[in-house]
């Protein structure tokens, strides 16, 4: 199946718009810290800090919410308005974190809709632009490794606590 005719099952995209919001936004800013944390600068991100940001995940009905803090990226509980929200569908994100779609145009062609506060909105896009990303090899994003690497930072933040 091409990447082109991909959707997900409605039922899928049902039972995911149920979940609590709490933990995918968990595992999606510990994703964020985990593989931006030494390619963004914090000061790049002072205007953002303290922001609500929500990001919707359109066509699976997922909806992640967090903030900027001046330790990284932290989940927050939904429920007051965000300064700040990103909707597109899966692919349109997906084409995004990999560099194959620009946002403007996404943005231009009603693909990616922007609410909230434009000017940090723009402060997105171009702290986003401005990074270079590097190449992920698929063996990065293997379960095994993730998780032996959040144990590392958790072990690591435990043992600088005590």
């Amino acid at each position: 199946m091409s990447q082109l005719a991909f959707a997900f099952p409605k039922p899928l995209s049902r039972m995911v718009a149920r979940l609590p919001a709490l933990p995918p936004s968990f595992a999606f800013t510990t994703v964020l810290n985990l593989a931006l944390g030494s390619i963004i600068r914090r000061e790049d991100l002072q205007l953002l800090q303290g922001k609500r940001i929500e990001i919707r995940v359109l066509d699976i009905g997922l909806h992640l919410h967090f903030t900027v803090t001046p330790k990284g990226f932290s989940p927050v509980r939904c429920g007051a308005a965000p300064d700040l929200a990103f909707s597109a569908t899966a692919r349109d994100f997906y084409l995004l974190a990999t560099r194959k779609e620009d946002p403007d145009t996404l943005f231009f062609s009603r693909r990616l809709i922007v609410e909230g506060d434009t000017e940090l909105g723009l402060v997105a896009k171009n702290t986003l632009d401005s990074i270079e990303l590097p190449r992920l090899a698929a063996a990065m994003l293997a379960p095994s490794t993730v998780l032996a690497q959040i144990k590392a930072r958790l072990l690591s933040s435990r043992s600088r606590n005590e």
